[in-house]
């Protein structure tokens, strides 16, 4: 984001009106291999390729919040390899890994991991590092440290279904765990805020967290989330959880998150009804149905129902509820930016 977006999203987040309805959107690597129409394979791993899309993004549509900007990541392989887990490169589609732990006793054995020097961390940050000088010379600067939650890290070690179960069966196993992510999420992002000091916000994303009750998210999710959250001095503190929300916008201000980006299942107003009027709502136009499938009459008239819906526009700014999908092509940008504009 360049100097002039940070200072609206700091408005946005403080209450103030702009003069146009902010629009803003999550967006990763098949996206931008979307955009450009490359193979996802070489967006992820050649440095031109991925910078070539970034900025053809951010200089094709320089009034679009584009979040969080020059992001280096490898999808959700990113964060899994810095414990060990092997990851799966399929030729034309989107990277995963192997479960590491092979039952709940391993975990006593599971240790925090050097984010110096684990996995494909040092290749983010490197990836970051070349290309530092032709980002800024966009006008450009890196705003935000990113990570994965610690349930969704947790998850792709243990395997999910191990581990939703065991906050019943072995619970003192998948605090461990938790904890373990914990402390790496936290080292992690603190490592980007050093390398990158014009780095003032946080990005962490959690879907994991909307897949359980109450209960759970009170004892698992909650205060892990919370301590991650405070653990640098930002002014941004940005929570992507397009699972289900409704308990997680509840908690928001607990986490101390003051920006979210939830699923389009839920009404707007009915997250705002749960998140308060402190929190800055990113959402929530359906990614699949409508920016994907859709057509530009479709994403007009999406948007305008939406702004409908919430006739309050402070603290709002307009998006997908989730990740961007590769098919919400620069036509359909355009329809939907001027959708925002007309309100």
């Amino acid at each position: 984001m360049t100097d002039e977006q940070w200072t609206q999203l700091l408005q946005i987040l403080d209450g103030r009106r702009l003069n146009a309805l902010p629009v803003g959107f999550l967006v990763d690597g098949p996206w931008f291999a979307g955009l450009r129409q490359v193979r996802l394979i070489d967006y992820l791993t050649d440095g031109r390729t991925w910078l070539d899309a970034n900025r053809y993004a951010v200089e094709r549509f320089p009034e679009v919040f584009w979040l969080p900007g020059f992001w280096a990541e490898f999808g959700m392989i990113s964060n899994p390899p810095s414990f060990g887990a092997k990851c799966i490169w399929p030729g034309d589609g989107f990277p995963t890994c192997r479960p590491l732990l092979r039952n709940y006793a391993e975990i006593a054995d599971l240790a925090v991991p050097d984010v110096h020097t684990d996995g494909l961390l040092p290749l983010i940050v490197a990836r970051l590092e070349q290309n530092l000088p032709l980002i800024e010379e966009t006008g450009h600067r890196i705003r935000f440290a990113a990570a994965h939650g610690p349930l969704t890290i947790g998850s792709y070690l243990l395997d999910h279904t191990p581990f939703f179960l065991g906050m019943r069966t072995e619970p003192a196993a998948i605090h461990r765990l938790i904890e373990i992510a914990t402390e790496f999420v936290i080292d992690w992002l603190r490592l980007q805020k050093a390398r990158f000091p014009s780095i003032d916000g946080i990005l962490i994303l959690e879907d994991l967290m909307g897949f359980v009750g109450i209960q759970d998210f009170r004892e698992f999710a909650l205060p892990y989330v919370a301590r991650i959250f405070a653990s640098l001095d930002v002014s941004v503190r940005f929570l992507h959880n397009d699972a289900a929300g409704l308990v997680t916008a509840e908690h928001l201000s607990e986490m101390g998150v003051n920006l979210f980006n939830f699923s389009f299942e839920h009404p707007i107003a009915q997250i705002r009804h749960l998140a308060g009027d402190e929190v800055t709502l990113l959402g929530n136009i359906p990614p699949r149905d409508v920016l994907g499938l859709g057509t530009e009459k479709d994403v007009r008239e999406h948007v305008a129902q939406l702004l409908r819906e919430l006739p309050d526009h402070r603290r709002l700014i307009v998006s997908g509820g989730g990740f961007t999908p590769s098919q919400f092509g620069e036509t359909k940008i355009r329809a939907f930016c001027e959708a925002a504009r007309s309100a």
